[in-house]
């Protein structure tokens, strides 16, 4: 499936859309609160190839047995934890973190927006080897919110997502954590202006998302692996020296240089969807070093690729079936129909003739079966963005135009408005198949197939093709799950949302298990959307500001409506 972990949208794009839909079709709810502001974000952020569920971390078929390879790497170098940042006004964000995006605002009282480069080993078990840069933003303490903490660092997940392009877009949710952190984010290696990596050429990237990805006979799986095959060898020609290096570890090891550069006993982190994984290797690795840490729409460290990206599908579903039984509350204005089963019926076969037949756009491109599943479920993320679900349906099925449906897809792709690609794809699929070591062909995928339509006829489909993600990769996958185990670490406060569609509730309770007695906090939101934080539920609000900017640890199980 071609969705990732992550809270990011093409802020511009996104917005705009909501502007157009206008309710038009009256089966969303209200799009802001009443100021311009969405009150939830769907996740934009692609997979590598259609259909795979991305970041899905790996495992074994009884326990995870991931673990950082090898011995404790060798001691750093003053050089790189003794390092000078040169902090100076940040640039717009380019092509390769998401254009769309805009410049950087000015936050409340005029403070400016702070980028830098940090340097950091390519390979950490050569710590005085090649460095690379990493492209990092930070926010200045709020003067007048209290004694000052530290930095908060920031992950919004992906993994691919830009975190220098993300951050400013949504500041203002965390602008009362600055009144006593640095509010910091950053680009990962290998995502944007952090040694981005490309695998296809932007023309190239619209026929791949375009492609078919549900093949029905033996002629079309070889071109769907072929297309893999083409998409792998890109990333090796364009950055095989780069792609053993882009696990989700090493990127643990570079936020704590960055802790260790920015001056804190202690890394203070926010982590959202696959931020939680990555913030869940961290504390594995540096159990001590964990501050004040909240992990929100957590991911389920015990999932395989199979299981993950089949729970994955059946959190869309989810989410669809609440959509359209919200639609159909709506009567006769609902797109789809005043029956939930009739409308979930009439979607699936939508899928079904644009697999045959493309709709054209007011673009000129066509909007194809895996662009429509895609803008789908782009607008599953957030129960703010069901209007334009409702609008693009209505469009499809009433006008045969495919014009909505595809920029939302376009949004979910990272596609930006003048037609180039953020680096998301290819950052995401590098770093997932350096963390996994599954790899899936023809026979294993076809032995899934019939379990995944019945979790989904939406989504099931592209979802167990996408398990291809890491066929014929050029560097093997380094865990079979990634190892959170973290006993002694503070209290870390976990945050799950009983609709998400991407990261499904029960990661929560699994990441609380692995990371060890006592270590994890459990905050129950019982809504829909990816990430509840950001849902401006106020009981989920108190419980993260109060832990984060007081230390106060809310009671376990925790319920929030």
């Amino acid at each position: 499936m071609r969705h990732t972990r992550s809270l990011r949208p093409g802020a511009a794009l996104v917005a705009a859309l909501i502007a157009t839909a206008a309710v038009a079709s009256g089966c969303g709810s209200d799009a802001s609160d009443g100021t311009g502001k969405q009150t939830a974000r769907p996740d934009v952020r692609g997979s590598s190839p259609p259909g795979s569920a991305p970041d899905s971390p790996s495992a074994s078929s009884t326990r995870p047995t991931g673990k950082p390879t090898g011995p404790p790497s060798p001691a750093l170098p003053d050089s790189v934890t003794r390092q000078k940042l040169s902090w100076s006004r940040c640039p717009e964000p380019n092509a390769a973190q998401g254009s769309d995006a805009g410049s950087p605002s000015p936050l409340p009282g005029g403070t400016r927006w702070e980028c830098a480069e940090l340097k950091v080993p390519l390979d950490y078990d050569e710590p005085k080897g090649k460095t690379i840069g990493i492209a990092m933003i930070r926010a200045t303490e709020r003067k007048g919110g209290g004694r000052r903490i530290g930095s908060l660092l920031f992950n919004f997940g992906g993994p691919g997502g830009s975190g220098v392009a993300t951050l400013p877009a949504f500041a203002r949710d965390y602008e009362k954590l600055r009144g006593r952190y640095d509010l910091v984010s950053f680009d990962p290696r290998g995502v944007g202006r952090s040694e981005g990596v490309r695998c296809l050429s932007d023309r190239k990237l619209d026929g791949y998302f375009a492609a078919d990805w549900t093949p029905d006979t033996d002629r079309e799986q070889k071109r769907l692996f072929a297309r893999q095959q083409n998409f792998a060898h890109g990333c090796e020609k364009r950055a095989g020296t780069l792609l053993p290096h882009l696990t989700t570890e090493n990127t643990a090891r570079d936020m704590d240089v960055m802790r260790q550069v920015l001056g804190d006993q202690k890394l203070h982190y926010f982590g959202i969807s696959y931020g939680t994984e990555l913030g869940g290797v961290y504390a594995h690795l540096y159990p001590d070093s964990v501050g004040r840490a909240v992990f929100d729409a957590v991911v389920d460290p015990r999932s395989t690729p199979v299981s993950g990206s089949l729970s994955q599908s059946s959190g869309f579903q989810l989410a669809l079936d609440n959509f359209l039984k919200a639609c159909a509350a709506r009567g006769e204005d609902c797109p789809v129909g005043e029956d939930p089963d009739e409308g979930k019926q009439r979607i699936t076969d939508l899928l079904a003739e644009l697999d045959a037949e493309p709709m054209p756009t007011d673009s000129g491109r066509k909007l194809t079966e895996s662009l429509a599943e895609g803008g789908i479920a782009q607008a599953l993320y957030a129960k703010d963005t069901w209007q334009l679900l409702a609008r693009g349906l209505e469009d499809a099925l009433v006008d045969g135009d495919g014009s909505t449906l595809l920029l939302l897809a376009d949004a979910l792709n990272g596609r930006n408005q003048d037609g180039t690609y953020s680096t998301l794809q290819s950052s995401l699929t590098a770093i997932s198949c350096a963390d996994n070591r599954q790899r899936y062909g023809v026979r294993e995928i076809k032995s899934e197939l019939p379990g995944f339509t019945e979790a989904s006829p939406v989504f099931g489909p592209m979802s167990a093709w996408g398990l291809s993600s890491c066929h014929d990769w050029p560097v093997h996958g380094q865990w079979t799950s990634p190892p959170v185990r973290a006993a002694g670490a503070d209290p870390i406060l976990l945050v799950g949302t009983t609709g998400d569609p991407a990261t499904p509730y029960g990661g929560t309770r699994a990441m609380k298990e692995e990371l060890g007695e006592g270590v994890g906090t459990e905050v129950t939101y019982r809504g829909e959307g990816h990430g509840a934080y950001d849902s401006d539920n106020t009981c989920v609000r108190r419980a993260v500001d109060g832990y984060l900017l007081r230390g106060k640890v809310p009671e376990d199980g925790t319920n929030c409506r």
